[in-house]
């Protein structure tokens, strides 16, 4: 029989658990962020080598499961001394996964933002920086916004594999707690409510950036 006592009882357990999934999946989309810019100015850059460079990249962190990731940062990096907690381990496999995909998704913007703006700026003797500043990087974000919205979606529901790396977030609490009190159903239940009430949420504003970014 469904026991509602059990969800109230293990609730705080499972938020508590909650703040390391959003800690995980939010620094992971800033860095994510933050090296997908630079990847997708690298991928866009007339100079062939450094084009290749971040191509490789792009394939390597997209061809490559997340979990493998996981693993390679947590067990190769100590082995060739570089100590670092699991929690930053997952954070940077996170954050440099994300990057490749979120590369591909500002490329994707910026070819779509048309080349007569930037020739044009160009023209009138505007600064490449300002350039890629002021015309290119606000409607690439613009255009991107749904897809970046998404990813960080997805961020959050992938941050479950760190449990691999011994990081108690919300899927590993809920399979203690589930072990612990066999009712696995109450507590999958509850881990599925929150994860859904942290997904339309940043759906939501999600919308509301765009709605912003469109007047």
């Amino acid at each position: 029989m469904f026991s509602w006592s059990t969800i109230v009882e293990n609730l705080p357990y499972l938020l508590q658990a909650t703040r390391f999934t959003l800690l995980v999946s939010g620094l992971g989309m800033a860095l994510g962020l933050v090296m997908g810019m630079v990847l997708c100015v690298a991928r866009l850059s007339p100079m062939v080598w450094i084009s290749r460079i971040a191509a490789l990249y792009v394939s390597f962190f997209r061809g490559v499961p997340l979990l493998v990731q996981l693993l390679l940062a947590y067990y190769f990096l100590p082995s060739i001394g570089i100590d670092i907690p699991p929690l930053w381990a997952a954070v940077c496999s996170i954050g440099l996964c994300a990057a490749a995909y979120i590369a591909e998704i500002l490329r994707g913007a910026l070819i779509a933002v048309p080349h007569g703006q930037a020739e044009a700026a160009a023209a009138l003797g505007v600064h490449p920086f300002t350039i890629w500043k002021r015309i290119l990087i606000p409607q690439a974000l613009k255009i991107s916004m749904p897809s970046l919205v998404n990813e960080l979606i997805m961020l959050v529901k992938v941050s479950s594999l760190v449990s691999a790396v011994g990081i108690v977030e919300l899927t590993r609490m809920s399979q203690s707690i589930s072990a612990a009190t066999f009712r696995p159903l109450e507590i999958y239940i509850a881990a599925a409510a929150i994860y859904l009430v942290i997904n339309l949420a940043l759906a939501g504003l999600g919308q509301a950036l765009e709605r912003r970014l469109n007047y």
